[in-house]
């Protein structure tokens, strides 16, 4: 296993919990020096707040622990493309470089929809990677869905 992988598996395991809680499985960790400083699941029902998405959670766990609001050197490895709120926000942290797994078509920001990540009117652009361990997280999120609708 590489160490994508490595760490998406990680998020997923984040992304269960969110699931085991009845929340959209979406789960994160940010890595900084091959070191996970931060690991966060969605709890947007739980806290009764939208900006409660994992990426968010994360993003301010991951500033904590530098002591810093640049997360300069950091990766975000998330389940999910993120939504512009989340994508905003990495790139405000100025995030290294962002792994995700499935691709949101209803409301990526990462290239999906739009690319907020890599304007080019903004004053930071993150390396994306995307597809890691896809499968894995595309199921996971089908199958909660598809609980949902029962």
């Amino acid at each position: 296993m590489n160490k994508d992988s490595f760490y998406m598996d990680q998020a997923l395991r984040e992304a269960k919990k969110a699931f085991d809680k009845d929340e959209v499985p979406v789960g994160v960790v940010i890595v900084h020096k091959g070191s996970i400083i931060a690991r966060a699941h969605n709890q947007v029902e739980m806290l009764k707040d939208p900006t409660a998405h994992a990426e968010m959670i994360a993003i301010t766990q991951a500033a904590n622990y530098l002591q810093n609001e640049r997360l300069i050197g950091c990766s975000l490895y998330v389940t999910i493309e993120p939504c512009s709120m989340c994508a905003g926000a990495m790139v405000l942290a100025r995030i290294d470089r962002l792994i995700y797994g499935a691709s949101d078509p209803k409301t990526g920001a990462c290239g999906s929809i739009i690319n907020v990540v890599d304007n080019k009117k903004l004053n930071h652009r993150i390396n994306v990677k995307k597809g890691v361990l896809e499968d894995e997280a595309g199921l996971l999120l089908r199958d909660f869905f598809k609980k949902k609708r029962k």
